[in-house]
């Protein structure tokens, strides 16, 4: 999709002109070619911010991918929280090196604060209602487990939100505040 615009635009004035640098600065087909090179542009920027708001849901997703890729039945109540468990605290490791090289009375780095809010903000999350794919349902197993690993190949799946105390509410893709 990048840049599909300015392409068709340039192609039509090289049609109707020639070259497209013998064109005056400030002539009508120029203004076209910078509009149409703005408009990709926004274009562009407006997918990569798109994407980084889906990242997060995406890293979610691939990891329960890869764990019901290991498993051949879909799973029980106790065995979903267990499995948010282990993906809420899957950077444990790495927090207590980061915790561990720290000297005593200085401030924490970058990526052990970002850990620590993440963990904390997955934990009320999963509180409130964890949003997952439904792995207890045999559909939704299945078709995780063949899903094509794009964004547009979740809208198939049925999701829910799983709180710490094991109740469980269907949700909507893609996910929203509480859903």
């Amino acid at each position: 999709m990048p840049q599909r615009n300015l392409q068709k635009v340039q192609k039509h004035i090289t049609k109707k002109r020639g070259a497209v640098g013998s064109m005056h600065e400030n002539s009508r087909d120029a203004h076209r070619l910078r509009r149409a090179g703005a408009r990709d542009e926004r274009l562009i920027k407006h997918g990569q911010n798109v994407g980084k708001g889906r990242r997060p849901y995406l890293d979610r997703i691939w990891y329960f991918y890869e764990a019901a890729e290991s498993l051949e039945d879909p799973l029980s109540e106790t065995e979903l929280s267990e499995m948010v468990i282990k993906y809420i605290n899957r950077d444990e490791e790495e927090l207590t090196q980061l915790q561990q090289e720290r000297r005593k009375g200085r401030p924490p780095v970058r990526r052990e604060e970002a850990l620590t809010q993440r963990v904390e903000t997955e934990q009320k999350e999963f509180k409130t209602g964890f949003w997952m794919p439904d792995l207890s349902d045999l559909d939704v197993f299945l078709g995780l487990k063949n899903w094509n690993k794009q964004w547009s190949g979740l809208s198939q799946l049925k999701f829910v939100r799983l709180t710490q105390a094991g109740d469980k509410q269907s949700s909507s893709f893609p996910p929203k505040s509480i859903s």
